[in-house]
């Protein structure tokens, strides 16, 4: 098996650029409440014995007494602590770049300003199961603690054989300089955070991605807390020009395949390429490890194409038409198409800035906007684990000029309490 080609630009629409609807499933909408009704009512008991029913293990401990931690860094691999290492710092690196400031202008109508303000507590969900991700703990956690966040609470399942989270994820959190770690997964996880027990603290905020079943969880408690974003299935959309090298155009389509329900889709102007890419990625699929092969192929099978378009023109406007989580430019000179690209989470230019660094080194948060979302939404960042606090101080010369018009819009309105509070001081001031 490899990857379909397609040189019709309506069946493309109509077929690999065509998401499916986001319904909710009712029968996972059901099950979901269920679980969040359980843990609002029980608490611990629910999380208990939600563990025990989903993860096959009752933690004795819900939260993991930071000694372990440690432990999990000292069990690493030495490359792998340096690896993690070197993750966080360039995380780090990046998103002190991005941090918005505090500001206040003085005038001779006194002053306006806002409040940069750090979140008090925010929640990291980390998935467990066959693929525990430490990279997604990294990638949530140190936009929060650049941001100033004052504790960072992780969520991650438990495992069969320990009843703590992975412990390369217990590693990730000693790494990233986490406040509290709880062996809590899935929906009920959410429940926790999102409402509070008598072990897992309420948050103010969770980020971080999951099942579909942690995602309706976070769908339904949204506004009992905040919610970073909704991920969905993860994708990378691919634009080539006959220069580009088929080798790592394929490698780049088959790291993205890998995941579960992904998307892989290139974009080119270039048969030759085109069949050169279809060969290529049946050739790398027989030397991927069977789990791998098997997990890129069939994802390959329902959501990955090779688009050929007329022009490289063609392929920027179906590119942010369909606004892909991933957008990775293989061209000549990638760096003068930037302008083009409206809709994308992160754009990715150049053969050797793929998309792969980008999930565990590169610096931006992996948690991108997916399922179409980039056209309104961004990355995980800073601003997401701060809130701005607007600042009015303003005095009588300002009153003057613009309690008038207040006055009139609120009697427009139809409030009339509201334009009495403004003519009230405006009598006084006369």
């Amino acid at each position: 098996m490899s990857i379909p080609i397609v040189d019709d630009l309506t069946v493309a629409r109509a077929t690999v650029l065509r998401r499916a609807p986001l319904d909710e499933d009712a029968a996972t909408t059901g099950a979901v409440a269920a679980i969040i009704a359980a843990v609002r009512a029980d608490g611990d008991a629910a999380l208990r014995a939600l563990s025990a029913r989903f993860d096959g293990v009752a933690p004795a401990l819900l939260e993991v007494p930071r000694d372990l931690w440690q432990a999990a860094v000292d069990a690493l691999p030495a490359d792998l602590h340096a690896a993690l290492e070197l993750a966080v710092a360039e995380l780090q690196r990046f998103h002190e770049r991005q941090a918005r400031n505090s500001w206040v202008d003085f005038s001779v109508e006194g002053a306006r300003g806002q409040l940069v303000v750090p979140l008090e507590r925010v929640g990291v969900y980390v998935p467990g199961g066959a693929a525990p991700l430490p990279s997604s703990l990294i990638h949530a956690a140190i936009p929060a603690r650049v941001a100033g966040v004052r504790e960072i609470v992780v969520c991650s399942p438990p495992q069969r054989d320990s009843g703590l989270p992975a412990a390369v994820v217990l590693a990730a959190a000693q790494l990233a300089g986490v406040d509290r770690v709880f062996a809590v997964g899935g929906a009920q996880a959410i429940a926790a955070m999102a409402y509070g027990t008598a072990s897992v603290p309420r948050v103010d905020k969770i980020a971080g991605p999951g099942n579909r079943f942690v995602i309706q969880a976070k769908r339904l408690v949204y506004g009992a807390v905040g919610i970073e974003s909704l991920p969905g299935p993860t994708e990378t959309l691919v634009i080539a020009d006959a220069a580009a090298e088929p080798r790592y155009v394929a490698a780049d389509l088959l790291a993205q395949a890998e995941h579960v329900e992904a998307s892989a889709i290139l974009l080119t102007d270039s048969p030759p390429l085109a069949r050169a890419v279809q060969a290529e990625v049946g050739r790398q699929l027989e030397a991927l490890p069977e789990t791998s092969a098997r997990a890129a192929a069939d994802a390959l099978s329902r959501r990955g194409a090779i688009v050929l378009v007329p022009d490289l023109e063609a392929a920027f406007a179906l590119a942010n038409e369909y606004g892909p989580e991933h957008l990775c430019l293989l061209l000549t000179d990638p760096w003068a198409s930037v302008g083009k690209v409206r809709n994308a989470g992160g754009v990715f230019l150049g053969e050797q800035s793929f998309e792969v660094l980008g999930d565990y080194c590169a610096g931006p948060s992996h948690i991108m906007p997916t399922e179409g979302t980039a056209r309104y939404a961004s990355p995980v960042n800073v601003d997401d684990f701060r809130k701005v606090i607007s600042l009015v101080g303003l005095n009588r010369a300002a009153l003057a000029r613009i309690g008038p018009a207040a006055r009139r819009i609120a009697e427009a309105e139809g409030l009339f309490a509201h334009a009495a509070a403004v003519q009230a001081r405006l009598t006084h001031e006369g």
